[in-house]
């Protein structure tokens, strides 16, 4: 099979700019009952955009203590979980481990890896999209913003700025918000852009293999 490129990042600088969720269509819940009825939702959706956001660490050989912030994206909106709030951890945990929830994200094998030190779950019904686009030929991982420029010819923004800043704060800026429900966001969107059945995607289950 012939190797695939995504476009170059100077052709991705020229598209125009991805919309994503607004402010409005973001929840943090904060309470038993918004993480009990957010919970629900998500489920009942049964396929989501998934991602983490984790504090940086600067000190060589440092440990992360994260993820901090764990989104899940719906077609119309996203919710962001914030693990310190106690409430929120069974119904987070729940939905890691569901293999009944499809979480559709880009590199998420160290996102699994951090939740399995910091939760000691293992996460299921995961779809990684990297391997997605290798099995169709691209040579190198995706990531987010190159899916987004070869899927939809169109221009993800991400702010280095934003990516280093400190996720574990116990309120998330309006520029954090939008970032971190936006990057699951865009991997739903992109696996809709694809016209893959559920049937087609390599789900992976509980222990990083396919579900029986």
């Amino acid at each position: 099979m012939k190797l695939k490129s995504a476009p170059s990042k100077d052709e991705i600088a020229q598209m125009a700019v991805f919309v994503g969720l607004d402010l409005a269509h973001i929840h943090v819940p904060q309470t038993q009952e918004e993480f009990e009825a957010a919970a629900i939702e998500i489920m009942a959706a049964g396929l989501v955009g998934f991602d983490t956001e984790s504090k940086p660490t600067f000190v060589a050989g440092e440990a992360s203590d994260g993820p901090h912030v764990v989104q899940f994206a719906l077609h119309d909106k996203a919710y962001l979980f914030q693990p310190y709030r106690a409430e929120g951890l069974p119904f987070l945990v729940e939905l890691l481990r569901s293999e009944r929830l499809i979480k559709v994200g880009f590199g998420l094998k160290s996102d699994g890896s951090h939740i399995r030190t910091k939760f000691g779950v293992h996460m299921g019904g995961v779809v990684d999209l990297n391997q997605v686009f290798s099995r169709d030929g691209y040579h190198k991982e995706m990531g987010v913003r190159a899916a987004v420029a070869q899927i939809f010819g169109q221009r993800f923004a991400k702010s280095r700025k934003i990516t280093t800043s400190n996720w574990a704060q116990k309120e998330l800026t309006p520029q954090q918000l939008l970032y971190a429900a936006n990057d699951a966001y865009a991997a739903l969107k992109v696996l809709e852009g694809m016209n893959l059945s559920l049937e087609a995607l390599p789900v992976m289950g509980g222990a990083g293999t396919p579900p029986k």
